[in-house]
């Protein structure tokens, strides 16, 4: 089992009352909903990582981009450990077109009300967090 320990951004992209959600392709969380991100790339800063991947994953450009969350996500079955950035933006640019087919089957806008299935196993964590209603209220307030 690999034992090294990565960190994943994961952006909320707010539009409308609504932010953008990918159904996963590939082997980590195929099959499962989630929110655009990745990877940060050496010294770059959580706010570039969210503008850089919602740009590839979406063609998105962003703004606003802050910070969310953080969860401790440990996925047993496929031997992975991730620390999750949650970060929190809006949409300021560009239509939404599916840029990485190889990496991403589908992409809506949901809300908090109306979640697709199944979710992403991140979301379990954040939905267990003392952050979620920190979350919730910040993205409510870019509703409004």
């Amino acid at each position: 089992m690999n034992k090294e320990l990565k960190v994943g951004v994961a952006v909320f992209v707010i539009k409308e009352g609504k932010f953008i959600m990918l159904l996963r392709k590939g082997s980590h969380g195929a099959g499962s909903w989630s929110l655009p991100g990745g990877h940060p790339e050496f010294g770059e800063s959580f706010e570039t990582t969210a503008r850089r991947e919602v740009k590839e994953e979406t063609n998105l450009e962003i703004k606003n981009v802050r910070f969310g969350a953080v969860t401790n996500d440990f996925f047993e079955e496929e031997g992975k450990h991730y620390i999750t950035i949650w970060m929190i933006s809006e949409w300021e640019s560009g239509q939404l077109v599916l840029t990485e087919p190889e990496k991403c089957l589908d992409q809506k806008w949901h809300s908090f009300e109306n979640l697709p299935s199944p979710l992403f196993a991140t979301w379990k964590q954040l939905y267990t967090s003392e952050f979620l209603d920190t979350v919730k209220e910040k993205v409510s307030k870019i509703y409004n």
